[in-house]
């Protein structure tokens, strides 16, 4: 039985002021994919290309763990777009072959009155040929229990993302300004101190 699921998430964080514009931490999207997923299911391709070994996904009478290769790349606008390139499920062997999974998503930065946004969206879509067994259970309880579990996967990352992402970024600001400290060896009294809080 060919089925499809989709989902769909907006995050909208607003970025306390740092010394360091967010704008200098986003020119490394790579960081991004640190703050969504954790570091030991990750393992990076290329510059832009990133494997992602997801949890065990229960669906029904299913267990599938997901690996999907992502690529994670910068605009010269502040926008960070990722895109699913391929997907591989472990265990299934069945699943495996008759899975397709597309995520789309982006991460864009906009500035107002009194500092700066990001706001984004992702994009979740799954087509999968179930096993016979599943031809007896009505399509629409598939389809609302394997939408709510995409659901719950976005909104896992969306969770993450908003303690994770500006945490992260703090944290870089720090080890910014101890660089900066070490070389200029007499404090950094001459970095401009764009946002001072």
């Amino acid at each position: 039985m060919a089925i499809q699921f989709t989902a769909s998430q907006s995050v909208e964080i607003t970025v306390p002021q740092q010394p360091i514009p967010i704008q200098h931490y986003l020119r490394q999207p790579q960081r991004l994919v640190y703050a969504l997923v954790d570091s030991s299911r990750i393992q990076q391709l290329a510059e832009e290309i990133f494997r992602l070994k997801m949890r065990p996904l229960s669906f029904m009478s299913l267990s599938i763990q997901p690996t999907v290769d992502m690529k994670v790349w910068i605009e010269s606008n502040d926008t960070i777009y990722l895109r699913s390139l391929g997907c591989e499920i472990l265990g299934v062997e069945y699943i495996n072959q008759r899975f397709d999974l597309n995520l789309k998503g982006y991460l864009a930065l906009s500035q107002f009155s009194t500092g700066y946004r990001l706001r984004g969206r992702a994009d979740l879509e799954v087509q999968v040929e179930l096993p016979p067994p599943f031809c007896f259970t009505p399509k629409p309880i598939l389809e609302a229990t394997g939408n709510g579990l995409l659901k719950s996967v976005l909104l896992t990352i969306k969770q993450r993302l908003l303690h994770q992402l500006l945490a992260d970024y703090r944290r870089w600001v720090i080890s910014q300004l101890q660089e900066d400290r070490l070389v200029n060896n007499d404090g950094i009294t001459e970095l401009p101190i764009l946002n001072p809080e």
